[in-house]
């Protein structure tokens, strides 16, 4: 039960009630593709033109990188932290939680406003805690204000930031870290961090190194909000009219090769369930076969064991029926019991992986679903195991039990 717990808690639906109308667009901007799958992300101009195009109810733009922050206002030394720039509808689409202060708008997009969004464990870490909107923090050689603190806020992947995960071996558990320290509108960071974004992939030289927006370089995501059937139909037509008209003006080779993915279908996509969290998952389900072997045999030994006062009870009048139900309601209780028994297994277990040095580790905790799957699945186990004793016990012949008094 730990290692469906964990597995429970890592392929869950991050986003419930507003993942369905979550989406993911590519477009196959890679020149040497073959069109093969596009890639993850997209170039700049691509990703930026869909953007500005407004054809979503919501958009925004993503890269993450890396960066030296410097609290003035405190005595903590310079450290690394790591930032998402985006654009100012990140932050409705996926519904992020504030502690203090707001989001920044779309106008501060335009305007290349200098105010940023800390995560609340950065803010704990600098302020104590405290609101620290109107403060100001220094990312490289410039002075952002802080407009807003996010409430404690654990997304399980990171979705935001999800990429590139079929191509880890299954070695994904990096998807599941904590989420970024700062969060900082994308036309901003152009400007303060520009030579700090990293690419996912490129097919050419990049001409002014550290300056990814006009490189031959894939490395900026998209989200959009779609909220339903025509909506998602008009996106994935405009996405292809698009492409089309890139391949006319001969900047994209492989304009039929774009997708639409939703946000689990995203996250199915990139695998992001880790390899041995599913492979843990099956050596424990093999387990449980083996020990409904075991039981059923035990069972048998124990039923077989009290065949005199079954054939006692039959002579006295009780039915198949009667007995089968008494044989089924003892291995029910047997269930019960051991469930009982695991549910403190499964706390200890859950115990042992928040101690493991991975990134999902704090995320492993007993809910009550889990409670519930954990007890029924015993039952059910025993109740399973129990059938064959119970109907072998309920059809052996009266008269042979009896010789055993």
């Amino acid at each position: 039960m730990t290692t469906l717990a964990v597995m429970r808690l890592l392929s869950a639906d991050p986003l419930p009630g507003r993942s369905q109308h979550i989406f993911y667009p590519q477009v196959d901007v890679n020149p040497d593709s073959k069109g093969r799958e596009p890639l993850d992300v997209m170039d700049y101009k691509t990703a930026f033109d869909l953007w500005s195009a407004k054809r979503a109810s919501q958009q925004a733009l993503v890269a993450s990188y890396h960066a030296k922050l410097r609290a003035p206002e405190s005595t903590l030394p310079p450290m690394m932290v790591s930032v998402t720039s985006t654009t100012a509808d990140f932050f409705a689409m996926f519904a992020v939680p504030f502690q203090y202060g707001r989001a920044w708008s779309a106008d501060d997009d335009a305007a290349r406003a200098r105010g940023i969004v800390i995560s609340s464990e950065l803010n704990r870490k600098i302020f104590g805690g405290a609101n620290s909107v109107g403060r100001s923090l220094r990312i490289g050689d410039a002075d952002l204000r802080i407009v807003g603190v996010l409430a404690p806020w654990r997304p399980s992947p990171l979705y935001y930031k999800v990429r590139g995960g079929r191509f880890s071996s299954g070695d994904t558990a990096y998807l599941y870290s904590k989420v970024d320290d700062v969060f900082m509108p994308f036309s901003s960071s152009l400007d303060v961090s520009k030579g700090s974004f990293e690419p996912f992939t490129c097919w050419g030289t990049i001409a002014t190194p550290g300056d990814l927006v006009a490189s031959p370089c894939a490395w900026l995501a998209l989200w959009v909000r779609l909220d339903d059937q025509a909506a998602v139909d008009r996106y994935r037509a405009f996405l292809q009219g698009y492409a089309d008209q890139q391949r006319l003006a001969g900047r994209i080779k492989f304009s039929d090769n774009v997708r639409l993915r939703n946000l689990v279908e995203w996250l199915d996509f990139n695998q992001v369930v880790p390899s041995d969290v599913k492979l843990q998952t099956l050596l424990a389900f093999a387990f449980l076969l083996i020990c409904i072997s075991n039981v059923v045999g035990l069972l048998l030994a124990k039923f077989m064991r009290y065949g005199a006062e079954i054939g006692l009870r039959r002579a006295l009048g009780a039915t198949r029926r009667d007995i089968l139900m008494q044989c089924l309601s003892e291995a029910a209780t047997i269930g019960a019991l051991g469930g009982g028994g695991g549910l403190v297994l499964t706390l200890c277990g859950l115990a042992l992986v928040r101690r493991q040095q991975v990134e999902y580790a704090d995320l492993a905790h007993l809910d009550v679903t889990t409670l519930l799957i954990t007890m029924g699945l015993s039952v059910a186990a025993s109740l399973l195991a129990g059938v064959i004793p119970a109907v072998r016990a309920s059809l052996t012949p009266t008269a042979l039990q009896l010789k055993l008094i």
